[in-house]
């Protein structure tokens, strides 16, 4: 996956947790499980950053091909 795409993702999740967080702040009496959620799409998008940057790191010092991800 190359790093556009990977933005794109950790666009899109925090986006979606974003909107968990507004919905929550209307809706009471499920905010615990929007902000559960929130969190959830949170940890995606991190995680998702960790994964490509990793990579990224590992195309840098030379192993490119035991990454995988596509650095571009």
């Amino acid at each position: 996956m190359n790093g556009l795409a990977i933005m794109e993702n950790v666009r899109r999740y925090r986006t979606i947790a974003s909107l968990c967080r507004q919905t929550a702040a209307y809706r009471p009496l499920h905010s615990c499980s929007l902000l559960a959620q929130a969190s959830e799409w949170e940890h995606r998008a991190v995680s998702e950053l960790e994964a490509y940057f990793d990579a990224f790191c590992h195309a840098a010092s030379g192993n490119a091909h035991s990454a995988g991800y596509a650095v571009n």
